[in-house]
């Protein structure tokens, strides 16, 4: 399921209860045992894996969502996980499962998105816009936490729109696992399963997955001498964890990941190769020394490597490795507050032989404090307010956030955010030298500035009862301004005698500043004992301050609806989700601009245990794409290559067809 935070009363650091209404929500499943909702017990005492809850109860908007759903509604990737499940989250593939993703998060670029997994930061520095979501296999997931809003004061850069944090599979007491082989259309095949127990005060949880398929063609048109046109993938990770607790306050875990892809990615012409091999290696250590102080520290590393080329080619090579160290501790050494404060440190290095970006290497310096009100204070009112700040050796950054929530009754609350935070510009936006036909080049400009941004959200909720049965419901607005945003233009004239001949455009900071403005309705509860329902409705205002038109390819209304059924006995279920993504409008080179977008899409699935009551057995069924609706998720236009006279053709990329999964799925 997908649950909503916002309260949640805890004291620092304790097991979290993340429930589909907050405070008041445990308040009233305490006053009434009876309540149908459940409860997702977080309970882990590591200052990290707490955080987005803590955040949540200081006024951030979070929602997660969890590996039973994902596993419920048979998901291959996160992406498609998020797409379908998450409200507010607008999610665009570009070519299906494990290809890259635009997002819209409250008006967002896909760069103003920050991802992680486990804590650890996977965004591609070399390019800001690339979403690293193509090598995230959905059964990795414990559960997947998306903070909406501003949050660049505690996970630094690109956190301007969110943060996505994918939570891998956790530990557990007892000896547990499963297996699980799957089928599906396009010739779609999926092994994947994972351990977990423990041995004494030693914990081991290892997980592994293979997803592959042929693919689909993803364009309706493309040059005669096209021959590689589907897009397919082959996709291998596997995971480990380790932990051991020394005491019973002090810990420490050991964890990697490797995943090793073959990703297909086709346009008109012909089909471009990413051969990827990406490691995520992280130690910590968490102490728990009392209730006035708790301690943690994080060492990771992070590679990717991609050999890049077309069939028959020679291959270039682009990647980069990411190192780094956290620290954090809370203390709480009075009554009424609470302190978190913190370090960051990063050191970045990537390179591009494809796009001619040489290694290039950066560090980034952190520090950053945040003050929390305690329940001693107000049982009503809580609020934190924290600064940070970022140093890279050439540049600085500043930024800084405050939120609160007020319970105006057991039942409704208002709460708020506001803050600032930044994007470092990347290394392709400082030194890309892009020439592939030798005029209309572009090439990096080293002389940028990091885009800032404001941001507020303000949140009224609450708790009704319609015959008995209580329903969350939530109304939110955000206003964000970006300064310096950058973007690629025509080389300015004072700017000519910096670039070598040949090269007419570059990257510039735009002087002014860009709005975007929204909101977002959610109602979630339940029809009947066995029926829940949630439904939100997106509307997202963001508009070019030159044209004052909407930005292209944005739309500004968006819808989701989810149902799921579970049968009175557990052991069988139905699950529908739905998503509307309103008009969207491209200007396409030769054809003007040109109208698409103002399309529905359903997922339908369902669930079954074969043995009863005994749970070991389950077979699982997607219809991805239920009606077969055919749709754009771009639309462009390529010179075709037969004519002498520049003739242009326009093509439409397109969203996977209805595609049938079957799982079988063992488990102990």
């Amino acid at each position: 399921m997908v649950t909503h935070t916002q309260f949640g009363k805890t004291k620092m650091a304790l097991s979290i209860a993340i429930t589909v209404a907050g405070a008041s929500q445990v308040q009233a499943q305490a006053e009434n045992p009876d309540n149908p909702f459940q409860e997702i017990w977080v309970t882990e005492r590591s200052i990290e894996s707490t955080l987005p809850q803590e955040l949540a109860r200081y006024g951030a908007d979070v929602e997660v969502l969890t590996g039973e759903l994902v596993q419920q509604h048979g998901y291959v990737d996160v992406a498609q996980a998020l797409e379908m499940s998450v409200p507010g989250m607008q999610i665009t593939t570009q070519a299906g499962a494990f290809s890259y993703i635009d997002v819209a998060m409250q008006g967002s670029r896909s760069s103003d998105v920050l991802w992680t997994v486990d804590g650890v930061r996977i965004n591609n520095r070399l390019y800001n816009s690339t979403s690293p979501a193509d090598t995230l296999p959905a059964s990795m997931i414990e559960r997947t936490e998306v903070l909406k809003g501003s949050h660049g004061m505690m996970y630094g850069t690109q956190a301007i729109a969110g943060v996505i944090n994918v939570v891998t599979r956790g530990f557990s007491d007892e000896t547990e696992g499963a297996i699980t082989v799957g089928a599906g259309g396009q010739d779609t095949q999926r092994l994947n399963g994972y351990l977990s127990g423990s041995l004494g005060d030693h914990k081991l949880v290892s997980w592994f997955s293979q997803d592959k398929t042929d693919g689909y063609e993803i364009y309706d048109q493309y040059q005669p001498s096209a021959v590689n046109k589907k897009r397919g993938y082959d996709v291998n990770s596997i995971g480990l964890k380790y932990g051991y607790d020394f005491t019973e306050d002090l810990s420490i875990s050991l964890s990697g990941i490797e995943t090793d892809a073959a990703l297909d990615y086709p346009n008109v012409s012909n089909t471009n190769i990413n051969d990827r091999l990406e490691r995520i290696f992280t130690a910590k250590a968490d102490w728990f020394m009392s209730d006035e102080a708790q301690f943690f520290l994080k060492g990771y590393y992070h590679s990717w490597d991609t050999d890049y080329y077309t069939p028959g080619n020679p291959s270039a090579y682009w990647g980069y490795q990411d190192v780094g160290i956290n620290a954090a501790a809370v203390f709480k050494p009075h009554d009424y507050f609470e302190y978190h404060i913190g370090y960051d440190f990063q050191r970045y290095e990537g390179e591009d032989e494809y796009l001619l970006i040489a290694k290039q290497q950066e560090e980034v310096n952190a520090f950053f404090a945040q003050i929390r009100s305690d329940d001693d204070l107000s049982e009503r009112a809580r609020f934190a307010l924290g600064v940070r700040q970022d140093d890279t050796g050439g540049q600085r950054a500043t930024v800084w956030n405050a939120s609160g929530v007020y319970e105006l009754t057991d039942s409704l609350y208002v709460q708020g955010m506001v803050g600032t935070s930044f994007m470092l510009p990347s290394a392709y936006n400082l030194y890309v030298i892009d020439c592939p036909s030798g005029e209309g080049c572009t090439h990096g400009n080293p002389n940028l500035e990091a885009e800032e941004s404001e941001s507020v959200n303000v949140s009224l909720g609450g708790i009704s009862y319609f015959d008995g049965r209580q329903w969350e419901w939530k109304v939110t607005a955000w206003d964000r301004t970006v300064d310096n945003l950058i973007t690629t233009a025509p080389i300015p004239v004072d700017m000519l005698g910096e670039f070598p001949d040949g090269f007419t455009r570059t990257f510039v900071n735009v002087n002014n500043e860009v709005d975007v403005q929204g909101a977002e309705l959610l109602l979630d509860g339940e029809v009947t004992t066995d029926l829940s329902l949630i439904a939100t409705y997106t509307y997202s205002k963001e508009v070019d301050s030159g044209s004052g038109e909407q930005i292209q390819d944005r739309p500004r209304h968006n819808y989701k609806l989810g149902a799921r059924y579970q049968a009175p006995s557990g052991l069988w279920g139905m699950n529908l989700a739905a998503k509307y993504v309103g008009d969207k409008q491209s200007n396409v080179t030769g054809f003007g601009v040109q109208d698409y977008g103002n399309y529905t899409v359903f997922d339908l699935g369902a669930y079954i245990y074969l043995d009863g009551q005994g749970r070991n057995h389950r077979v699982n069924l997607r219809l991805e794409n239920l009606l077969d609706e055919e749709y754009a998720t771009r639309v462009g236009s390529s010179a075709l290559e037969t004519s002498d006279t520049g003739e242009r053709f326009r093509w439409n990329r397109l969203a996977p067809p209805r595609t049938l999964y079957v799982n079988y799925t063992y488990q102990f």
